[in-house]
């Protein structure tokens, strides 16, 4: 099987290369400029349309979307290397479900902040930010409730879940995100981020 990812360095890609590297799945990985517009260039935009990173090739045949990316590489090789529970167990049904909230439910809102409290001046708000962050930060206190009854996402053991949920939530501390108020979210996204795997750099 041949993988190549096609990336850029502390982007939305860069949680692909951490799970690649985890799960010890050998591949090829393309840098793609985007800031210089290399993602919008005909052939990259024939892999993924939407012109941005990721996007990972399985054999030659496209997909993108960094979540889809992950749940491939969890069911794929994730099973036979004890990092992604086996399908039709209770677990692999909350994988899906703190995967796709980490992405999704919280994302979005990380999202809303980025373009806050980052983007063009014409977008930046204050207030709005501020209320970002109280919500983001009563999404943090269910992860903090989850986390007080176990130490990984799914229990006792370290999985991709972990390292998913993990890089939205380490991003979302970039921008403000109040994980220091939630103390079992923050220890364990400590032990999150100091796995060797998560140390991938340009």
């Amino acid at each position: 099987m041949s993988i190549v990812l096609y990336w850029h360095p502390m982007s939305s890609a860069t949680p692909i290369a951490c799970a690649l590297a985890e799960l010890g799945v050998p591949h090829e990985r393309v840098k793609i400029d985007i800031r210089t517009g290399e993602q919008r260039r005909p052939e990259y935009l024939a892999l993924n349309p939407n012109g941005k990173v990721p996007t990972m090739t399985v054999d030659g045949a496209p997909m993108f979307e960094a979540l889809a990316i992950h749940l491939w590489l969890g069911h794929r090789f994730g099973v036979e290397r004890g990092l992604w529970p086996a399908g039709g167990t209770p677990e692999a049904l909350q994988a899906l479900s703190w995967c796709t909230w980490s992405y999704v439910t919280y994302g979005a809102l990380v999202g809303r902040l980025h373009v806050a409290t980052q983007g063009e001046e014409v977008w930046r708000n204050a207030a709005q930010a501020e209320a970002l962050l109280r919500q983001l930060s009563e999404l943090l206190a269910v992860l903090d409730a989850r986390l007080a009854q176990q130490p990984w996402m799914l229990g006792a053991d370290y999985s991709l879940v972990d390292l998913v949920v993990g890089s939205v939530l380490g991003y979302s501390v970039y921008l403000g995100a109040p994980v220091n108020a939630h103390p079992h979210v923050q220890a364990w996204l400590a032990r999150v981020q100091a796995r060797p795997a998560m140390q991938i750099d340009a």
